[in-house]
């Protein structure tokens, strides 16, 4: 009895698995579908973002819409000088480094000079023993003039016999010879001690101008040349260059050189310092073209130089058809003239904030080429749609092409 009754259990779970499997089965479609459902009424009923152009708004400047020509270049000092030796010798020591001002006439570094001192000292008492030379031949001079002139009275006379006369004579000669000579001797010791001061002082590096160090290419100890032959010495101690004489060169078109015009206003744009214009003029068309290039250097000179602009920057130049007046200097908010449109009877633009157009009326200016300025309603940085369609309202979804 037992054993059929366990029997019996054993077929009983084994009977009911299949049945559970079934249901299993079934349950599944059901689930499938329902999902299926959902996400068309999900599809069905969200927001479906529009696709359309996006630009953001820029700081834009009046001289925008007054400019013929624009061109790159980079700022140049006319005024630069790179300070070498005149002599091989070491570096004694040196007085500047990079940023330091100079003014004309400074002693910026010094080489060792031992042996052209000694030279110098040598060539002084040298000159000093001409001058003693000169001396004595002059008073040997004197001595025999007045022999000379006693022998010539006394030779008329018939006092003394004539060759006295002619041995007096000679010597007066030989005497005014030698006093010529001692001379040209004491200008020639003179001019060599010119020479050994002037040797001296070409181990001083002077400023030829008031300038600022851009680079220091040599410490104390190294071997200054001339020439910088070897690999172990070097030629220029450091490079300045005078401040005040800042210019922009710029290469412009072959085809476009009579769109500028000497003396023309400019507007200069630097890289290091995009949130100003500096206000410049053209100062020079070089007389000559680049045939590789087909383009003219043009030098623009700055109307009021700023000590942030520093030699080798990178510059834009924008040349004006005229003068900016003085409300034409600042700067404004802009946006591609399309953005701006009616919307009941008030000028709005739409700002793209998370997704979604939003309406913002604004105060449209003056037109600047392809911009428009706006002076009240949006902020710099922000995205604004380009062109906004006539349905579009505040509140849609937006996205850019693309996305």
């Amino acid at each position: 009895m037992p054993d059929s009754l366990d029997a019996l259990r054993i077929h009983g779970a084994a009977g009911a698995a299949p049945q559970s499997g079934r249901r299993r089965r079934r349950r599944w479609p059901w689930i499938v579908a329902g999902l299926a459902v959902a996400l068309v009424l999900w599809w069905l009923v969200k927001p479906h973002a529009r696709v359309l152009a996006l630009a953001p708004v820029v700081r834009a400047y009046p001289s925008r819409a007054i400019t013929v020509l624009t061109a790159s270049g980079y700022v140049v000092a006319q005024r630069k000088a790179s300070l070498a030796a005149k002599i091989t010798s070491q570096l004694a020591w040196i007085g500047v480094e990079e940023g330091s001002r100079i003014k004309k006439g400074q002693i910026v570094a010094t080489q060792e000079h031992a042996d052209l001192e000694a030279s110098k000292e040598r060539a002084a008492h040298e000159a000093m023993a001409a001058d003693a030379q000169v001396k004595q031949a002059d008073a040997e001079l004197v001595d025999a003039r007045l022999n000379y002139k006693r022998m010539k009275t006394l030779a008329d006379r018939g006092v003394v016999a004539k060759s006295e006369y002619d041995t007096a004579k000679a010597r007066f000669d030989k005497a005014t010879a030698a006093l010529k000579q001692a001379h040209s001797t004491l200008l020639a010791k003179r001019e060599a001690l010119r020479e050994a001061t002037a040797q001296l002082g070409y181990t001083e590096l002077v400023a030829p101008f008031d300038a600022v160090v851009l680079t220091k290419n040599a410490d104390v100890g190294d071997i200054i040349s001339p020439l910088g032959a070897s690999s172990t010495s070097k030629a220029a101690v450091v490079t300045i260059a005078d401040m005040s004489s800042l210019t922009v060169e710029v290469d412009v078109a072959e085809s476009s050189l009579h769109l500028v015009r000497l003396g023309a206003p400019c507007e200069i744009l630097l890289d290091a310092i995009p949130t100003e214009r500096f206000p410049g003029v053209v100062h020079m068309i070089v007389p000559t073209a680049d045939r590789t290039k087909a383009t003219v250097l043009v030098k623009v000179r700055f109307d009021k130089l700023d000590p942030r602009v520093l030699p080798e920057m990178s510059a834009k130049v924008a040349f004006l058809s005229r003068p900016l007046a003085p409300g034409e200097k600042a700067s404004h908010p802009a946006v591609p003239t399309s953005a701006v449109v009616s919307r009941d009877g008030r000028a709005v633009v739409f700002v793209v904030h998370k997704g979604r157009a939003v309406a913002k009326p604004v105060t449209p200016g003056e037109t600047m080429g392809d911009l428009r300025a706006v002076t009240a309603g949006v902020t710099v940085g922000e995205q604004v749609v380009a062109a906004p369609p006539a349905d579009l309202r505040s509140g849609d979804a937006v996205a850019p092409p693309g996305s």
